[in-house]
C-alpha cells in the first residue's frame, strides 16, 4: 500500500479579533469636525450677547420647556450621571483593561485622547468663549456653557471604544448605536437647561474630532501593536 502524504493542518486556534486600522479619511472627518466647534465658538466671541444661531437655541430651548417628569426625567438623570461620575469609571475601566492586556500604544491612545482632546480642549474653549448658561439649569453645573463637556465626552468616547475594541465588520452598527447615544447625551443637556444646543454641537463635534484625529496619529502604533497581537 502506497503512503499517502498528508499536509500540516493550520492552526486553528481562536485568535482576538484585532481592529482594523483607521479608513481613509479619518484625519479628514476629525479635521472637518474640530472646525465645527472652532466656527461656532468664533461665531460666540464675535457677537458673545447673541450669536448668529441665538435664535435657533433660543427655540429649541422652548421645545425642551414642557413637563420634566417620567421616562424622560430618568434617561436625563442616567445620561447626567453617566457624564459625571460613571463617565471617568468607563474609561478609567477600559484603561486598566489595555494595560492588562499589555497594550501600549491603545494605552497612550486613551490617556492622550481624554487628557488632550477632552479634558484640557473643552475645559480651554469653557473660559475662552466663556458663554453664559441657559437661566435656571436643572442639575448643577460648572463655569461655562460652551462647549458641552458631556457631548464631548460621550463622542470621545464612542469613537475610542469603536477604535480599539470593536472589529471592523462591526464598526457601521457600532457607529450608528454611537451616534444614537451622542444624540441621547446632546438631548439631555438641553432638556435639563444645562446648555443650549449649540453648545451640544460643538461638545460632539470637539469629542468625536480629537478622538479621529488622534487615531490616525498613533494609527502605526496600534497597528504594530495589532501585528504582535495576532503572533
Amino acid at each position: 500500500m502506497s503512503a499517502v502524504s498528508v499536509a500540516p493542518q493550520a492552526a486553528t486556534g481562536h485568535r482576538p479579533s484585532v481592529p482594523a486600522p483607521p479608513r481613509a479619511g479619518t484625519l479628514h472627518l476629525g479635521i472637518c469636525f474640530l472646525l465645527v466647534t472652532a466656527l461656532l465658538g468664533i461665531a460666540v466671541l464675535r457677537h458673545p450677547e447673541r450669536p448668529p444661531f441665538q435664535g435657533v437655541d433660543e427655540h429649541w430651548l422652548t421645545w425642551m420647556s414642557g413637563p420634566h417628569g417620567g421616562v424622560q426625567a430618568a434617561l436625563a438623570a442616567v445620561l447626567n450621571w453617566f457624564g459625571g461620575p460613571l463617565g471617568v469609571v468607563v474609561p478609567v475601566g477600559l484603561l486598566i483593561f489595555l494595560i492588562v492586556r499589555k497594550r501600549w500604544w491603545s494605552v497612550s491612545y486613551l490617556l492622550t485622547s481624554y487628557l488632550v482632546g477632552s479634558m484640557a480642549v473643552v475645559q480651554v474653549l469653557k473660559h475662552l468663549v466663556d458663554r453664559p448658561r441657559p437661566e435656571n439649569p436643572m442639575v448643577r453645573v460648572d463655569h461655562g456653557s460652551f462647549p458641552s463637556g458631556h457631548a464631548a465626552g460621550a463622542a470621545l468616547l464612542v469613537v475610542i471604544v469603536g477604535a480599539l475594541l470593536v472589529p471592523a465588520a462591526r464598526r457601521r452598527a457600532w457607529w450608528i448605536s454611537g451616534a444614537l447615544f451622542t444624540l441621547a447625551m446632546m438631548w439631555s443637556r438641553t432638556w435639563l437647561h444645562a446648555h443650549w444646543l449649540s453648545d451640544t454641537v460643538a461638545g460632539a463635534s470637539v469629542g468625536a474630532g480629537g478622538g479621529l484625529v488622534f487615531w490616525w496619529l498613533f494609527r502605526r502604533g496600534l497597528a504594530r501593536e495589532g501585528s504582535v497581537s495576532r503572533d
